[in-house]
């Protein structure tokens, strides 16, 4: 494998890119001219391309059978770059050292936009950061899709404060019902602290944990433990994260279901906007909205 070959993803990896580039496409369209500046950011940017190692078909009475192949695909860094018309600038975030060689390549081989390539943890890169006056008269659009649980609360909180960054947030659903197990016994202080630094409190036990009544013994006792039981299943836990995430952003969507189709769901893919204007939520509405809803009719026949 080459040195900037990224191997991920599956069908939601498809999907998640294919709702997002056509929000860029549909946002950059809307609002050129409008600002001053408008950006792109990716937080967790990767090389810019992805390997995808396609299966062999069969064929049949109107396909001809086709081999085993391994196809590079775009990323979403590449999307955002050949989305036109052209975003201002574009920001490409990294902690790997390989994955910004890779995005340092793309930014030389495009000498005439403006690129920027940050190696570091994108935590500590946005919260330092983002903090800037000039968000009055820019504009951006932030892609959050990191590789486990690495997003902090304190950055969303960042994020929402700028008042100028609509955000797709991919939301390891997974991740958080491993850490949240069933029974509050199996969560030790690693896990705690790791829910309470991604979902910016620690009111998450006992908003999701409910006592267990105590049982009967063989001897007729009463068997003490310490009983609490998580009350919300996989819907349930997404909602109180979307419920989180409205306590920070004017407009959180209904969020998108990935897999969509194939069960356990392993992610959420969030729409959120930062400005609280009328103007800038019933934009986003329509177009977040739109491409949404037409995902779900495409992809989400069943859950």
């Amino acid at each position: 494998m080459a040195a900037d070959d990224h191997e991920f993803g599956g069908q939601h990896t498809e999907i998640k890119l294919e709702l997002v580039g056509k929000y860029l496409q549909a946002y950059m369209s809307a609002l050129r001219g409008k600002f001053d500046n408008l950006w792109y950011i990716d937080a967790f940017a990767g090389t810019g391309s992805r390997t995808v190692r396609v299966e062999a078909s069969d064929g049949d009475l109107f396909d001809a059978p086709t081999p085993a192949a391994v196809e590079s695909r775009r990323g979403s860094a590449r999307i955002a770059l050949d989305i036109k018309p052209a975003f201002d600038r574009l920001v490409f975030m990294d902690a790997d050292p390989a994955h910004c060689a890779a995005l340092e390549a793309l930014k030389e081989a495009n000498p005439h936009r403006e690129i920027s390539i940050l190696n570091g943890d994108a935590n500590r890169l946005i919260q330092g950061e983002i903090k800037w006056n000039g968000w009055k008269r820019t504009r951006a659009v932030m892609f959050l899709d990191p590789y486990g649980m690495e997003v902090e609360w304190e950055t969303l909180r960042a994020i929402a404060a700028t008042r100028a960054i609509d955000v797709w947030y991919l939301f390891p659903l997974s991740g958080l019902y491993r850490q949240a197990a069933r029974n509050i016994t199996a969560v030790d202080e690693s896990k705690r602290r790791s829910l309470t630094r991604m979902l910016g409190t620690d009111e998450w036990e006992r908003e999701l944990y409910s006592p267990i009544p105590p049982v009967n013994d063989l001897l007729g006792g009463l068997e003490p433990t310490e009983s609490r039981q998580r009350n919300a299943d996989v819907a349930g836990l997404e909602q109180y994260v979307r419920q989180r995430l409205e306590t920070i952003f004017p407009l959180v969507m209904d969020p998108f279901p990935l897999p969509p189709i194939r069960k356990p769901q392993r992610f959420s893919l969030f729409f959120a906007v930062s400005n609280p204007s009328t103007a800038a939520t019933d934009l986003a509405k329509r177009f977040g909205g739109h491409i949404l809803a037409t995902g779900r009719s495409s992809h989400v026949r069943s859950r």
